[in-house]
């Protein structure tokens, strides 16, 4: 036999078995439906309070509010919001469109803060404070200095409000320990620049949050948030 010839199979061979057939794809499962927020319409005859809104009873109320407020009207939310707001105001530089003033500002609306005051550009970007502003008192001052003339007067019985930014700057606090005054203003700077120069200049205090990472900054809706919750500990329990 040459030797590039190919032998026969032998005769016994089995020939090679036939692939498994493939199963048919198992249909998805249909996903669970997303629950809706809210509540519906309002079931029965309609509560005769003037807090109620009658296009929330007569369509639903879907909007991001607690179970205590539901169909309640904004000005009566914000009425009753207002009997028992905390006496801690929150303050944010805004020089650079800053998309971080929404979630400060929405935090301040779970802490029941006093009241929101944006230092710079009277705009600001109220996409992330998901219309939590609606339930705040938002001011606007055109600089640090005119917000710190504003705290001078602003605090029970007409006293100073204490300034106490946050940013971790030489010379800064450790906000951890540090007894943060019931009535003050807590002062935010830009996510890139933190703090400018004259905000310093306003602050009685800056307190830094203490880092264990690598990283330089926290970010500023972060920093707001552990601020705020850090007030609310020492205050409001």
């Amino acid at each position: 036999m040459p030797d590039d010839a190919v032998p026969d199979a032998a005769p016994d061979a089995a020939p090679d078995a036939a692939p498994d057939p493939v199963p048919d794809p198992v249909p998805d499962a249909a996903p669970d439906p997303v629950p809706a927020v809210g509540v519906g319409p309002w079931d029965g005859p309609w509560p005769d309070d003037p807090r109620y809104d009658p296009e929330l009873l007569a369509e639903g109320d879907r909007r991001n509010v607690t179970d205590r407020y539901r169909y309640w009207t904004v000005e009566a939310i914000v009425a009753d919001l207002d009997t028992r707001r905390h006496p801690f105001h929150v303050a944010i530089e805004n020089w650079a469109h800053d998309l971080n003033i929404g979630s400060v500002v929405r935090t301040a609306n779970a802490f029941n803060t006093a009241g929101v005051h944006v230092v710079g550009r009277r705009r600001w970007n109220r996409r992330g404070a998901m219309v939590t502003d609606r339930y705040l008192h938002v001011t606007h001052h055109p600089d640090a200095r005119a917000l710190a003339a504003w705290a001078a007067t602003a605090g029970p019985g007409g006293s100073r409000l204490p300034v106490v930014g946050i940013d971790n700057v030489p010379g800064s606090v450790p906000i951890e320990g540090y007894e943060l005054p019931r009535a003050c203003v807590l002062l935010f700077g830009q996510e890139s620049t933190g703090l400018t120069a004259e905000a310093q200049a306003a602050c009685d205090v800056v307190l830094h949050i203490t880092q264990y990472g690598s990283t330089r900054s926290i970010n500023a809706g972060a920093a707001a948030a552990i601020a705020m919750h850090a007030w609310a500990v020492r205050h409001a329990g």
